[in-house]
């Protein structure tokens, strides 16, 4: 059953000139078009390069930015047409974990303070003692002890901050929990112990997670279903295990060439795809297909003016790419060796081309 749907969201921010009349000459793009549906007590991954508006995607759920058009339904409602008092009542119900913990946790309030802020304003506890005794047990659930209430964020190491940040989230008992790269400012070893507590919240809660990430490895541990943006929109989408056996798109394709291999044999010997050209700006992005400015299987023709919808390849796959069956079946002699940039072996000190079909 779906918990949380977004149809067609936009989040398109102004650009201003002029100190007089500060008219409008532009608009930044940063989320065009993202439909997806997150089922309840599951996962949905979301990953891209920085810039690629997946943060403002996240923030645009909770209506932390505004959304320029579209719909955002939370269990049958829509969010983006919510007036401000029952946006704040209904906000109980989706909370986030900020990227950066330190900075996301107020320096002049001690633990307890912060826990039992949103608390107060939500009406959770029939006293202070109530509320102390909830809070007592969200620290139990995240691995905290009872003794951190009544200190500071700065006198935690960086795992524990975030985990009064997940702490803060929980104690408002929410259906859904967006994670906004919960683990990237964290040590290796830190990361795999919130990763597990966020994985045993949610057997333990019944909770729904979108978790926003860069790390492709952490998002393959932990999530159901995974979307893959681009440039503000979203280019594939799949079951986690389908997309990482085979994906289609090739922007998808790039990026799972790039992550590391813990095994020195195969790492030497794979190949890897480049991607030439920089990152358009949102602020223009091109026509047709976003990615086609990049992209080595590119037919000016038709992806240079025809912009690809989100289509189903197979159940619960699906892709934004003319040409993505060709490509998944190697049938791509229209793409010139020469477009595609080589990557030099290490092993053989030779150069390769990179995952182009024969």
């Amino acid at each position: 059953m779906s918990l949380l749907e977004l149809r067609d969201v936009k989040v398109h921010f102004p650009v201003r000139a002029g100190v007089v009349t500060n008219r409008t000459i532009g608009h930044v793009y940063a989320v065009d078009g993202v439909s997806l549906t997150v089922e309840a007590g599951r996962t949905y991954g979301l990953v891209g390069e920085s810039g690629c508006g997946k943060t403002t995607l996240g923030r645009a759920v909770l209506r932390l930015v505004d959304v320029t058009a579209g719909e955002v339904v939370l269990d049958g409602t829509d969010l983006a047409r919510l007036p401000g008092e029952e946006m704040r009542r209904f906000r109980r119900r989706l909370q986030m974990v900020f990227q950066d913990p330190l900075g996301s946790l107020n320096p002049r309030q001690n633990i307890e303070s912060i826990l039992a802020e949103g608390m107060t304003a939500h009406g959770i506890g029939t006293s202070r003692e109530d509320r102390h005794n909830r809070i007592l047990a969200i620290l139990d659930k995240v691995g905290l002890p009872a003794n951190a209430l009544a200190r500071y964020p700065h006198e935690f190491s960086g795992g524990q901050r975030q985990r009064i940040g997940i702490a803060r989230a929980l104690v408002l008992e929410p259906d859904v929990l967006i994670c906004d790269e919960p683990v990237s400012a964290l040590d290796v070893s830190i990361q795999a112990q919130v990763v597990n507590l966020l994985e045993e919240l949610q057997e333990s809660l019944g909770l729904t997670y979108v978790v926003i990430a860069h790390d492709l490895a952490v998002v393959r541990h932990i999530a159901d279903v995974v979307g893959v943006m681009y440039l503000g929109a979203l280019v594939e989408e799949a079951p986690s295990d389908v997309l990482y056996a085979a994906p289609r798109h090739p922007y998808t394709r790039a990026l799972m060439s790039a992550v590391p291999i813990p095994d020195p044999d195969v790492e030497d010997a794979r190949e890897r795809i480049l991607l030439t050209g920089d990152l358009p700006s949102p602020a223009n992005p091109p026509t047709g297909c976003r990615f086609h400015t990049r992209c080595p299987w590119k037919r000016e023709a038709r992806c240079a003016t025809e912009r690809p919808e989100m289509r189903e390849l197979a159940d619960g796959h699906r892709v934004a790419c003319h040409f993505a069956e060709e490509i998944a079946e190697g049938n791509g002699e229209h793409i010139a060796k020469s477009e595609v940039s080589p990557v030099r072996s290490r092993t053989s000190g030779t150069d390769v081309v990179p995952i182009v079909p024969d």
